[in-house]
């Protein structure tokens, strides 16, 4: 029968002894080019930087760029492990095989090699199976955000619709989970073709980012958004009310209730809106004004401007007998503002100039960054699973490995970070970065508008990014369902895991067990990653009522404030499986170089000393982070840890019950015989 399971040994796991049918057909490029697919620059910059913003808040933000930086140190000292070792084991792939050879080859050491083998692929499954559940509830935000864009009456410009993401999550995961199974891969070609249409899209953004930071000197008209909207004039607000129809007096920070010099309380305002009664000559009696919002070609929802009065207070009128709509101009002076108490902290808003974004400002706040930013720099070791693909696999992995990172992250996304935060001002703050479904999305509309002329244009000019985006992300998805996938059916082919894992699919070859497994988990991790991502936030009122928000808004936003923030959650959960994996590979990369006649003191010691201490104290730096940093909630990153302990003492029960279940050594008794 064509669709019978089998125990395949056409897949390329890592497993030793095992065949393969694989053509060595890449090089240099070829394998380069499938390595960058995994961590594409042009999706990531759109799915972090609301986070990073948020995270930390209200200081973190200011050290995002270095952060960065000290990120892309970290994983390039990881790197050079991964590419030493695919010198020593140019067939073996990935970390999970890497561990068993490097220990198994030691004379005293060979005790441990199951052990440290286990450790490391139990450890990957931490990253690999919450990863792609992380980029399916990521795809879905973004989704969310460009549903608001499509159909502005129907969803939320500050809520992104529960409904609408937790079926874009099943819909999303299940079609990328039928593509793995149905074993179509992207070619090298179509992964060359998406990266150069992201990277190449990122770029032109960064570029009118700058140009738009350097034509945009203070005080000049600008332009901000309101609702969603791109205007290039002030808002006028009304208050906050609550259900009973009464103002809302606002917070300080200490969650107290805000009063004015005087003692008077001071109320909530948003922006106003065009109402239908605005429109209506009925019922607006100011001629002046109602021929104002006609002659603007404003409708109902549109942003209703702030209009110019004079000493008398009253209305300015051009020649035409309109009011005067008061223009927006753009300021960079109050980068930073706060009394630094517990009521009024300090609080950054964006950058003064360009040497403030490429500054830390803190060691504690380019930590914070780091430690979220790890997720823009993974999959480069992807490609270590490629030895029997590759032409020659000793020379190519390893520079493949370094020239990825190198591309995407040395390159494309340290000059993207730099446009992006070069961009804040006073109408696009790192607050409203923070608060937005899609950051990069808003400054695309913003730019878009200056660059193209028109708010439309701008708007389809952030659109055609997002494409490349969201095609992006399908290829980073799929890929990372597959990388995940293959770490379990290698586990299962082994019997470290249920050897179900290890079997195949009769038709299309692929590890469906394993498959299908992930993609379910992916579903359920992607609704958590959304479920609230605005935790640690407090929103504005929910401004839509109906079937997509029927359930899962909290009618009170302040409530928000009080909840961990599940897309943050979601993210070091991914990375401290991550920073685990990278530590234990530096780990074996020390070990297989000792006694070896190729050992280099410098790139088989103190560079893989200085991975892990690195990655380790990215962990570390959550246990004391939340009581160092203002806004640094405690929540997420000791959930985040807890799930790693859980994680971890439920792997070493595993292990010794499964050893003693089948027979096998937990420590080896005999040095195991080279393949």
């Amino acid at each position: 029968m064509a669709n019978v399971e089998t125990k395949s040994t056409n897949i390329s796991t890592g497993s030793g002894g095992a065949s393969s049918t694989s053509k060595a057909t890449l090089g240099l490029t070829g394998l380069t080019i499938n390595a960058m697919a995994l961590i594409a620059p042009g999706a990531f910059l759109w799915l972090t930087y609301q986070e990073q913003s948020l995270y930390g808040a209200p200081m973190a933000g200011c050290a995002m760029w270095f952060g960065l930086l000290a990120a892309l140190l970290l994983c390039f000292a990881t790197a050079v492990s991964y590419a030493e070792l695919s010198k020593l084991y140019p067939g073996a792939g990935s970390s999970y095989l890497y561990a068993e050879q490097a220990f198994a080859s030691k004379t005293k050491m060979f005790r441990f090699a199951r052990v440290v083998k286990f450790f490391t692929g139990w450890a990957s499954h931490l990253y690999y199976w919450v990863y792609p559940g992380l980029m399916v509830g990521v795809t879905a935000l973004i989704a969310s955000y460009l549903a608001s864009i499509f159909w502005p009456n129907t969803f939320s410009g500050v809520y992104n619709s529960p409904l609408f993401m937790i079926l874009f999550c099943i819909v999303f995961s299940l079609g990328v989970g039928y593509i793995a199974f149905r074993g179509v891969n992207g070619t090298t070609a179509v992964n060359m073709a998406i990266n150069i249409i992201q990277i190449s899209a990122l770029v032109v953004f960064s570029v009118m980012a700058i140009s738009y930071r350097t034509s945009h000197k203070e005080g000049a008209q600008a332009i901000h958004l309101s609702n969603g909207a791109a205007i290039n004039y002030n808002v006028d607000s009304v208050p906050v009310t609550d259900d009973k129809g009464k103002p809302v007096q606002d917070t300080w920070a200490d969650s107290s209730l805000k009063t004015d010099d005087k003692g008077q309380p001071v109320f909530k305002t948003q922006d106003r809106a065009v109402t239908a009664d605005d429109l209506d000559k009925a019922k607006n009696t100011d001629a002046a004004i109602l021929g104002t919002l006609t002659a603007l070609g404003l409708g109902v929802g549109d942003p209703y401007p702030a209009f110019q009065k004079d000493d008398a207070g009253k209305w300015k009128l051009d020649k035409d007998g309109h009011a005067i709509a008061d223009p927006f101009t753009i300021s960079y002076k109050d980068a930073f503002t706060g009394k630094g108490d517990a009521k009024d902290p300090l609080t950054f808003n964006n950058h003064a100039s360009a040497a403030s974004v490429v500054s830390p400002h803190g060691f504690s706040f380019m930590i914070i960054q780091a430690c979220i930013a790890i997720l823009l720099l993974v999959g480069f070791e992807s490609v270590t699973a490629m030895g029997e693909e590759a032409k020659n696999p000793k020379k190519d992995i390893g520079r493949a490995v370094l020239l990825s990172l190198a591309i995407q992250g040395a390159v494309c996304y340290l000059f993207e970070y730099f446009a992006a935060n070069y961009f804040l001002n006073s109408g696009y703050t790192i607050t409203n970065a923070g608060a937005s479904g899609a950051p990069l999305g808003d400054m695309m509309m913003i730019v878009g508008t200056w660059a193209f002329g028109s708010a439309s244009a701008g708007k389809a000019f952030m659109l055609v990014q997002a494409g490349t985006v969201f095609l992006a992300l399908i290829g980073t998805t799929l890929s990372c369902l597959n990388t995940g996938a293959r770490v379990t059916y290698a586990m299962g082919r082994d019997e470290e895991v249920p050897s179900h894992f290890g079997l195949v699919h009769g038709r299309t070859l692929s590890p469906h067990r394993a498959i299908w497994t992930l993609t379910i988990i992916s579903i359920f991790i992607g609704i958590a990653t959304v479920w609230l991502y605005l935790g640690g936030t407090t929103p504005a009122a929910l401004d839509k009522h109906n079937l997509w928000y029927s359930f899962g808004i909290f009618g009170d936003p302040a409530k928000y404030a009080k909840l961990p923030n599940t897309l943050v959650l979601i993210t070091l959960i991914s990375n401290f499986g991550t920073f685990l994996l990278y530590m234990t590979t530096c780990l074996v990369a020390i070990v297989a170089f000792r006694e070896h006649h190729m050992f280099n003191g410098i790139k088989h010691f103190l560079i893989p000393i200085f991975g892990l201490i690195a990655n380790l104290a990215c962990m570390l730096f959550y246990l004391i982070g939340p009581f160092m940093v203002p806004g640094m909630s405690v929540k997420e990153p000791y959930f985040a840890l807890g799930v790693v302990a859980l994680w971890g003492a439920y792997g070493a029960f595993y292990f010794i019950k499964g050893s003693k279940a089948r027979g096998k050594e937990m420590l080896l008794t005999r040095k195991p015989v080279s393949a």
